[in-house]
């Protein structure tokens, strides 16, 4: 069975539709968690971050214009909400968890029956991985932590997250990447 368009979704959620919301809701959840996370925030101001942007949906579900870019609109909105908490801190931005990264980007984590020597060399790969991680700007860091999002967004809603255009991000990501990985290389060489 075909999921219901985004369309088909607010309409019924503007009628109060619960399955609808939880429909949009599962779909959209983890990039709106991804942008709000993507600012470097802690756990407790993403989650308000996801939370304000959910509510603007509920407050604004009917004048949703292209329902094809809900995607975006929540990605923007999300943005949007990460910025005013900030400027409302008045705080940097912080360093963020190793945790974010570490079981998407450094592999997965120990079996019970993998040796000692195994989850040593993996923490330590770990933390080499996280520390060139930190040292990348805080761009590429924001790019990625928005990239790895399951299910991954379209460039179109990472364009609205970051307020970027569509055609840097892909070069945007390479170069990125292909940082990470020379300074990972030249780590253990």
């Amino acid at each position: 069975m075909a999921e219901p368009e985004n369309a088909e979704l607010l309409r019924a959620a503007a009628t109060g539709d619960q399955k609808a919301w939880e429909s949009i809701v599962d779909r959209y959840a983890n990039l709106v968690w991804s942008v709000a996370r993507s600012f470097q925030l802690g756990r407790s101001d993403a989650a308000d971050v996801s939370q304000a942007t959910w509510l603007r949906l509920v407050e604004h579900v009917a004048d949703v214009r292209d329902a094809d870019r809900l995607g975006s609109w929540l990605a923007t909105t999300a943005r949007r909400e990460a910025l005013a908490l900030l400027r409302r801190g008045g705080r940097d931005v912080p360093a963020g968890a190793a945790t974010d990264f570490i079981g998407i980007l450094g592999g997965a984590l120990a079996g019970e029956d993998e040796e000692l020597d195994a989850g040593v060399l993996r923490d330590e790969r770990d933390k080499a991985l996280w520390h060139e991680f930190r040292s990348l700007s805080g761009p590429c860091q924001q790019l990625l932590r928005v990239l790895i999002a399951d299910p991954p967004p379209s460039y179109a809603e990472v364009s609205a997250a970051l307020d970027v255009p569509v055609g840097s991000i892909g070069p945007t990501r390479q170069r990125c990447l292909g940082t990470l990985r020379r300074r990972l290389g030249s780590t253990t060489t």
